[in-house]
């Protein structure tokens, strides 16, 4: 498809689906954890997606080899990677989807802060500052009732840090030479650093089976084709055709879907101040990503 200047109903729907599809798979995370050791299931989606990506790139002609000067610059992006996903999917082995969610998402915040302070011409405007302000406050909500049903201090915090590692990674490709990859090397990158340490370290973490079923092997199948390999491949995709900022701005729609479906598939029980938090998170994200309309 051809570069557009705008999002067009393709792409509107296209977005809504990928939120959704990311929305969804926090609660499939959860779903799998209840038969794979939540580390030693990362390491099994990295190691499936590997394999998948691998013959996808096969099949494009797109070369496995990174230039030279991009290579430290992909092995600290597959760091925060491996970091990002021990800590979520913990976090979503110890408390609810919707807070898990909510402090993930939260991750345009923290990147919105780094690329203030490292990034030239990125500086915080009016309407970006009160989205900061907004989504943080989300946070500090979310954070607030730690009491709550189905919650945890300690996976509240792991859900933070994953949303931090995840920022990690964007600002990697923001400052290295990582941004002139291909996304589906940066991808492959991510995949082959974390997959090792994944499965290396899951033994630490416990059993590496809690009584697995199909609803089990069938959430990890998801995870590998519909996530971490062909979901982040149709996003790039979407990066190519339209503007960053307009792609983006759809980000906000993931805490929302994913809180409400953990809701209504795993009738999580949603305290009040996490429905404030997931609105203010959601509308900080919003006039975060939100770029002013130009003169016509």
């Amino acid at each position: 498809m051809e570069r557009k200047s705008q999002i067009d109903t393709f792409g509107a729907i296209a977005l809504v689906l990928f939120a959704l599809n990311l929305g969804f798979n926090q609660v499939v995370i959860k779903i799998a954890t209840g038969g794979f050791n939540p580390v030693f299931l990362a390491g099994l989606r990295s190691a499936g997606a590997v394999l998948v990506v691998l013959l996808w790139m096969r099949l494009r002609g797109i070369s496995l080899s990174l230039p030279r000067d991009a290579l430290w610059g992909g092995v600290a992006a597959g760091v925060f990677f491996t970091l990002e996903f021990i800590c979520l999917f913990l976090a979503l082995d110890l408390t609810t989807v919707s807070r898990a969610s909510v402090l993930l998402y939260s991750m345009p915040v923290w990147l919105a802060l780094a690329a203030h302070l490292w990034l030239p011409g990125e500086n915080l405007s009016g309407r970006r500052l009160l989205g900061l302000g907004m989504a943080m406050a989300g946070v500090g909500l979310a954070l607030s009732d730690s009491g709550a049903e189905g919650a945890s201090w300690t996976g509240d915090l792991l859900a933070l840090l994953a949303a931090l590692c995840w920022a990690g990674i964007a600002l990697c490709v923001r400052i290295t030479p990582l941004a002139k990859v291909p996304p589906a090397q940066q991808l492959m990158m991510q995949l082959l650093i974390s997959a090792p340490i994944l499965l290396l370290l899951a033994p630490l973490f416990g059993d590496l089976f809690r009584g697995v079923e199909p609803i089990h092997l069938g959430a990890l199948v998801y995870q590998i084709i519909a996530v971490a390999s062909f979901g982040f491949l149709a996003w790039f995709w979407l990066l190519t055709i339209y503007p960053a900022s307009s792609v983006a701005s759809f980000s906000f729609l993931s805490p929302i879907s994913s809180v409400l479906l953990g809701w209504l598939i795993l009738s999580e029980d949603i305290a009040a101040n996490v429905w404030a938090a997931l609105v203010l998170v959601a509308a900080g994200i919003y006039l975060i990503n939100r770029r002013p309309r130009m003169p016509l």
